[in-house]
């Protein structure tokens, strides 16, 4: 296979193709609404040691285009033609990432010769454990997040091992979808066999091999060139979620970007220490692990869109995950609900960027992506659970354009299930489904709008979950003068007497007759509201987007009787261009508001003595220090010293500590 540009492009769209064949027949025959509608799920071809070398273009998850096999098809000894394996242990070999997340691939053979393995996975709606859909920040060790296979075979020799599918059909709610499901996985990967096996009528089983290797040194090549385009530099910057654990205190990430000629360095020293909820991410430290570096390749990408999308796109990084914190954690914590920590790990890079490229990367997603769940009774007192969609946020503002509204750039490819297929599905009354008015950050270009989504139960003992709940505290910052977009809500009986915020809760238990509203984030605003086009702002308020007050106060917009007032438009304009710009980022008042208090003086304290205590400590005496920054009685002293201070008194109050872990310095 010759290693010129326009051949390898040729076979990549060969191999791209093969990927969506594989894709298409998963979705076209799955059973679970979350996979034929919202397509989450992965197909890939890998090379013999188990790396990506091709993914999907417009289907399916966008996260896994470096996925690495290899660790779980090296725990099984032997390979025949019509095996399939399969896995969803998030430790064993850290290929799963989370248990809903079922994992399969199978050897492709040639004269005797595994040439390639196909593979794919689907997020299942339920794997049993503790709650309906297996999911929730409450939960505290892996053991309560359903049923784990290891590395297994599946099928032996095209033969399906029975008694393993009756111990997974054992302990599931939902069997039959499940089983559904994975005969869709199946029917999958033997569309692949076929593409491959085609592939190589057409190539040759030699110049496959060959190309599957020049594929990722092509990709590796185009991601170097595009890294050299960043200035040189070291770059911090962190981000949070709401909670840590259920009525917690924020989970924070930390990075510190080194950019040095072609390479980067993903540091993340500073990230929380593991943590007692299900926000865990299981990446076993590895450098290359694809959650910790889904970000980047959507920069890259973002950067020049001609990127090949595989594995050699990540030889260009390396990360730094210290063990026992959050982003590198020990067994048997709890990893269902990673997916909102990996959210928060891609705004954290795309905000690093953002300060090495300000001009080029956008403001930031709304993140806070609720995917819903509901489980009910039916008419004829049938159970019944089904996944009703995501609800999420809008896109950041950028140099050139709004951001897209009610879908986060990097969440976007979970699509919305339409009102009537989930009205046919489960019992429940759509209400409302739409974009929230005046979410999107206000700016030059203004973040998109949250989606909104509002429905009523009408059976007692109906549960929803609503996983990876979000930014209801902290929301999507904007840059360059931008501002940011506005938090997400979750409301129980909204506009009646009995109306309740619910924060953060992602399990809610709802009474007959009751309606449940969600409510997206906004992304965040790229520059100054003042130099938005007058004629875009009163767009924005014919559509529904902004409404007249927000026209006023934060774009400088007098509307009235359905038209602009260009005097006092004029005069309000003028007035904001007088104040001064401020920081690159507005991160909002939820943020300010606790950095004011956990400055990064005070986190690089904490980090560095929770680094030097025990992994079981850790969660704990985070929690206690900052409950006396937050809650304590008595003052404490100025910067860093208030830290050392609150953990000297917890040395002192219990002996083991005092015995195990060094004085703070």
């Amino acid at each position: 296979m010759p290693r010129d540009g326009a051949a390898l492009q040729i076979l990549a769209n060969y191999c791209a193709a093969a990927a969506e064949a594989m894709a298409y027949t998963l979705m076209r025959t799955a059973h679970s609404t979350f996979v034929k509608e919202t397509e989450d799920f992965s197909c890939g071809l890998l090379t013999p040691e188990g790396v990506t070398f091709a993914s999907p273009k417009t289907l399916g998850a966008t996260w896994y285009v470096g996925l690495d096999y290899g660790p779980a098809i090296r725990m099984i000894e032997e390979y025949r033609e019509g095996d399939i394996c399969i896995t969803n242990d998030v430790y064993s070999g850290f290929v799963a990432t989370h248990t809903p997340d079922i994992h399969i691939w199978k050897p492709v053979f040639h004269q005797g010769r595994v040439v390639c393995f196909v593979a794919g996975h689907i997020h299942n709606t339920d794997m049993g454990g503790a709650v309906p859909a297996s999911l929730s920040r409450t939960l505290t060790e892996i053991h309560q997040e359903g049923i784990r296979i290891p590395p297994t075979k599946l099928m032996q020799e095209g033969r399906l091992d029975d008694k393993l599918l009756a111990v997974l059909r054992l302990n599931v709610r939902v069997p039959e979808q499940n089983m559904g499901d994975l005969n869709a996985q199946i029917a999958s990967v033997n569309t692949g066999e076929r593409k491959i096996h085609e592939m190589i009528e057409r190539f040759g089983a030699d110049k496959l091999r060959e190309g599957m290797y020049a594929l990722m040194d092509y990709a590796e090549a185009q991601a170097c060139a595009i890294v050299r385009g960043v200035p040189d530099g070291d770059y911090f910057f962190d981000e949070f979620a709401d909670e840590d654990s259920a009525g917690g205190y924020p989970l924070r990430i930390a990075l510190t970007l080194r950019v040095r000629g072609e390479a980067l360095v993903l540091d993340y020293t500073g990230t929380d220490p593991q943590l007692q909820s299900s926000l865990n991410v299981p990446t076993g430290g590895r450098e290359r692990h694809v959650l910790t570096t889904v970000g980047l390749v959507y920069v890259l990408y973002t950067l020049d869109p001609r990127l090949l999308l595989n594995s050699g796109i990540l030889r260009v990084c390396r990360c730094v995950l210290p063990e026992g914190t959050m982003l590198n954690p020990q067994s048997p914590a709890a990893v269902g609900m990673r997916s909102l920590t990996c959210v928060t790990l891609m705004h954290v890079i795309f905000g690093a960027f953002s300060l090495a490229l300000p001009e080029r990367l956008a403001a930031s997603p709304a993140g806070g992506l609720a995917i819903i769940n509901v489980k009910t009774t039916t008419r004829d007192h049938r159970s019944v659970m089904a996944s009703i969609g995501p609800v999420g946020g809008g896109a950041g503002g950028s140099a050139t354009m709004d951001g897209t509204e009610g879908s986060g750039a990097n969440t976007c490819f979970l699509r919305n299930t339409p009102v009537e297929i989930i009205e046919s599905e489960i019992p429940i009354r759509m209400r409302k489904y739409g974009l929230a008015l005046d979410s999107g950050g206000p700016g030059r270009f203004r973040g998109g709008c949250g989606t909104l989504m509002e429905f009523q139960v009408f059976a007692p003992n109906s549960v929803v979950t609503a996983r990876n709940r979000d930014h209801s505290r902290f929301a999507a910052w904007g840059v360059r003068a931008g501002q940011a977009g506005s938090p997400s809500r979750f409301t129980r009986n909204p506009d009646r007497n009995d109306q309740q915020e619910l924060g953060n809760a992602d399990i809610v238990n709802l009474e007959p007759g009751d309606i449940l509203r969600i409510q997206g984030p906004g992304g965040g605003g790229y520059g100054r509201p003042c130099e938005r086009d007058v004629e875009r702002v009163l767009s924005d308020v014919r559509g529904g987007f902004v409404s007249p007050d927000s026209a006023r106060r934060h774009y400088g917009v007098s509307i009235r009787d359905g038209r602009v007032d260009l005097p006092a438009t004029n005069t309000l304009r003028e007035q904001m261009r007088q104040r001064p710009n401020g920081h690159h980022f507005d991160l909002g008042p939820g943020r300010t508001e606790y950095e004011a208090i956990m400055t990064r003086e005070r986190y690089d304290a904490l980090t560095r003595i929770l680094a030097a205590t025990p992994v079981t400590w850790r969660f704990y005496l985070k929690h206690r220090i900052l409950d006396a920054l937050f809650k304590g009685a008595e003052a404490l002293p100025d910067g860093a010293a208030a830290i050392s201070l609150a953990y000297e008194a917890l040395r002192q109050r219990f002996p083991d500590l005092k015995a195990i872990a060094p004085a703070s310095r």
